[in-house]
């Protein structure tokens, strides 16, 4: 199994050094490691060359996350994609968990891992809402994204065939490629923690933006408009952009921005009507 490893990065040289390494220390050896300086201003390029000579670094202009991800894909060589977030490290036997589940399910294209999640230095525990599901999960995508990039293996044809990450969107762009992917395909679960995701660092996207349905409900009305859902699908998507326009309808009303809300109120009504419901 040949393994393409993506990590984008910006303005993380620390960090992106500990995900490196988590790759090199892997159990099963990546085909490649190619690290996606998306336009830092730091020594991140210069850190990567010099520390880690066996990955391939790419440069861009700074375009964003999923451009960053996009270029990774698009460059690599290998038949499997996987994915690690700069500010995330796997733990060693990740690959060759993904890969050994791969082999004994050799109808899937798609597996992801569970994970332990570290906020400011300590251990905390996901809620229930975070379980990591198996199988044909498109419905539990749906409230929020379940899916970590980080631990995601994927065969490189699943690109081929969904597209890539959408370079529009400044935020949940993982929830968008998710509904993408999982209303085509199943996927396979490593029930071991086999990623850390750390939070609490100013650089994350959740604290940069407020409301981050707005763009979940971009990407319900992309995945509705796509023609690649069946009914039933069609009406669970209709029914959770009802639930996130009305949270933010309420959300911009109680700031007084009531163009916003109305904005969201259309959105709503145009969905609901062609669902007959809400």
């Amino acid at each position: 199994m040949e393994i393409s490893v993506v990590i984008p990065t910006w303005n993380r040289a620390d960090l992106v050094h500990r995900a490196i390494k988590s790759v090199i220390n892997q159990t099963l050896a990546a085909a490649e490691v190619i690290v996606v300086d998306d336009g830092s201003v730091d020594n991140t390029k210069e850190r990567v060359a010099r520390d880690f000579p066996e990955a391939v670094v790419l440069t861009q202009t700074n375009q964003g996350v999923s451009a960053a991800r996009n270029h990774g894909v698009r460059m690599a060589t290998g038949e499997w994609i996987a994915l690690l977030d700069s500010d995330d490290e796997w733990l060693p036997g990740k690959l060759a968990a993904q890969a050994k589940l791969l082999s004994l399910r050799t109808n899937l294209e798609v597996c992801h891992t569970d994970e332990l999640w570290i906020r400011d230095g300590r251990r905390i525990n996901p809620k229930q809402k975070h379980s990591k599901p198996e199988g044909w999960i498109f419905d539990s995508c749906l409230p929020l994204c379940c899916v970590s990039p980080s631990s995601i293996l994927m065969r490189r044809s699943v690109f081929d065939k969904v597209g890539y990450f959408d370079e529009t969107l400044p935020a949940c762009e993982d929830y968008d490629m998710w509904l993408r992917v999982f209303c085509e395909y199943e996927v396979g679960l490593v029930e071991s923690a086999m990623l850390i995701k750390y939070g609490g660092h100013r650089d994350q996207l959740s604290r940069r933006y407020w409301g981050m349905d707005r763009f979940r409900v971009r990407a319900l009305e992309k995945i509705l408009q796509s023609g690649r859902l069946d009914q039933r699908q069609i009406q669970a998507c209709i029914d959770t952009l009802d639930q996130k326009c009305n949270v933010l309808v309420s959300g911009f009303e109680k700031r007084g921005k009531h163009e916003e809300a109305n904005q969201y109120r259309e959105i709503k009504d145009k969905w609901c009507s062609t669902a007959h419901k809400c």
